[in-house]
Formats: C-alpha cells, structure tokens, sequence
C-alpha cells in the first residue's frame, strides 16, 4: 500500500472538497485504489499556511471554522499565505493546485505548476489557465524533472473527457469536437426558455451559486474558450492560443431570438468547437447557435456540461455529465492521481521484468 503526501494548493470548495474525502474514503481507496493520501501541508490566500512532515488530520481542516488568517494557529502555520515556500519545500509527492487564476496569463497558478515540477513534484489541477496557457512548458518540465502533469478536471470537472477520449477511444480517430463547457451560460439559457429575459437569468443564476458576482467570464464565452484550445490541442494535436479562437457569447440574445428558435424546433446553445482542417491545421471557434431540437447537444440542460467528439471510425460520440460542483471536481483530483499511481506501479512493474 502506499501513503502519497500532498500539499493543497488553495482551500476553496474544491480543495475543501478534496479534504472532506480524505476524511471518509481514505480506508476504501487503500482497498480498492491501493494508495491513500495524507495532507502535509495547505496553503491558501485568506487563511494562512501550514505545513506539518507527519500530516494534518483532515477532518479538523474540514470542521474547524477557521478565521482569516486561522492557520497561524496551528502548530507548523502562519497567517500568511506563501505559496511558493509550500510548493518548494513541504515534503509533498503531489502538489494539488486550485487556485484562482487569472485566464490572460494563467497566474498564479502557472507558476504554482513550474515551481512544483521543477521540484520533482507532480501537479493535478483544476484550474483552466495553466492548461490552456502553458501546457507545453510545463508538461517538457514535467518530462525533464520525472514528475506528471495531470488536468482531467480543467474541462468539464469529475467527467473524463480527456481521458475518455485519448483512452478509450484511441485509434477512433478524433476530427473535431463541439460542446455545451460551461454550466452557467447553459442554465441562463434554459431560464430565458421559460420566459425570463437575460437580465433576471443570470440573477437567477448568480442567486443558486451557478454564476459569480462578475459574470462575464461564463455569459461571453471566454471560460469556454480555454477549454477549447484545452481539448483541441489535447485531442486534436494543435498548437492554438486562446486569442486564436474566436469568441462571442449569450448576452445579446433576446426573448424573441429564443422564442423564434422554439417556433422553429430548435434552440440556443453556447458551443465550443474545433474542427481539424483538410490542410491540417485546426480551427477553434466559441458562440450561440440554434440546434435543432434533435442534436445530440440540443436536450443538455442546466448545469450539465456536454462534448461531442466526431470520429473518423465512430462518427459522432457525445459525453454528458457534471461541468461543475465541488465533490465532482475534487473527484476529478481524485482520477488525476489514481492515474499517477498507475503510471508509478507500471514502471515498477516493468523495472521488476
């Protein structure tokens, strides 16, 4: 059995998430999984830092109602976040970054990722920026320092897109790929369905906790537009940038723009594409369109976040699933690492042949 120490990079819901389920499922991943984690240190830009060789117990990070700055409490804390002292020297195998992060540059998060691997540690993350921005850089660093980049929940959270499609359907043949990415816009869509314009949707949606204070990141398209370049270079083998896709949202379309799709059999979606080029080259693209009513994408609602990836020896294979939640996303962590667990056994495996 093996115990991998890791450091908690950000203690918002995913990572809070992530520590919740350390403290109930450690005994079945041991049986079932193999491995079990044990937090040595959490960093985290309103509550301090902390790092502690032998663990911190999960359930009182959990349940202990920390004030700002709380961690200076603790034996081995502060009540100063310091990321990179963390990330650098707590006796962490795995670093598990989830942080907030800038969608222009990736940062913090792009260097919270570098500085780990260039310690030899490996990063699962959640965070978008890092992946969209820098995945080159750091997954040559990853390969340079014998650590894993892992990212399966920066796209559609706990469901394995990436994974699913580079695994399970390898050798299909992946041309091209369109999706709902992101649950907000979704929901405001189907709100303005029922007859609320666009205005009172994404209050609506900001009083349920599926939109932020500043919506714009979700209703104009630019969230979905990392997770495109994500699953284009990934599943497509290009090399785009985020400023390549092009990029328009939701916020324009009125009532009777929904109303007339309805009349019409069909309805709005936000979709994220990209579709590989007779020449080769692949092209990304981000907007509303009107599905008819029978597109595998047309009957996603609410927060549910969908792919369909168009395949040269299957055609059209779709994905649907959570986009977004905290226990879906920390279990999205939860897969990244069960995949470096399996890398690890496999070379062990073949060092003993």
């Amino acid at each position: 059995m093996t115990i991998y120490n890791i450091a908690l990079i950000g203690f918002g819901g995913v990572n809070r998430a992530l520590a919740e389920l350390i403290a109930t499922k450690n005994p079945l991943w041991e049986r079932d999984l193999g491995f079990r984690l044990n937090i040595v240190a959490v960093s985290d830009l309103y509550l301090g830092s902390v790092i502690s060789p032998n663990g911190l117990d999960a359930k009182t990070l959990v349940e202990a109602n920390f004030a700002q700055g709380g961690f200076g409490q603790l034996s081995g804390g502060s009540a100063e976040a310091d990321n990179e002292t963390i990330i650098k020297t707590a006796p962490a195998d795995i670093i598990v970054e989830a942080t907030f992060t800038n969608p222009k540059d990736g940062e913090p998060a792009v260097s919270h990722c570098r500085w780990a691997l260039q310690s030899g540690k490996h990063v699962v993350t959640t965070n978008k920026g890092p992946v969209a921005i820098a995945a080159q850089e750091l997954k040559a660093l990853a390969k340079a320092n014998g650590a894993r980049f892992e990212y399966e929940g920066s796209v559609m959270s706990g469901t394995p897109v990436i994974r699913m499609a580079e695994k399970t359907l390898a050798g299909a043949e992946v041309k091209g790929f369109e999706g709902i990415l992101n649950g907000t816009s979704n929901f405001v869509l189907g709100r303005m369905e029922a007859g609320l314009d666009f205005a009172t949707a994404v209050k609506e949606a900001q009083i349920l906790g599926y939109a932020e204070a500043d919506p714009t990141a979700d209703v104009e398209g630019f969230d979905v537009r990392l997770k495109v370049v994500i699953l284009a270079n990934e599943l497509l083998g290009a090399s785009l940038r985020p400023e390549e896709v092009t990029c328009t949202g939701i916020s324009r379309l009125s009532p009777s723009d929904i109303q007339t799709a309805a009349a019409a059999n069909s309805r709005w979606k936000l979709i994220g594409s990209a579709v590989r080029n007779a020449d080769g080259t692949v092209t990304g693209s981000v907007s509303a369109k009107q599905l008819r009513l029978d597109h595998p994408l047309a009957g996603v609602n609410g927060a549910t976040n969908a792919v369909s990836l168009n395949t040269e020896l299957l055609g059209s294979v779709t994905i649907t699933g959570p986009g977004a939640g905290r226990v879906e996303t920390a279990y999205a962590l939860l897969s990244d690492i069960v995949a470096i667990h399996n890398a690890h056994a496999a070379t062990a495996t073949k060092e003993a042949a």
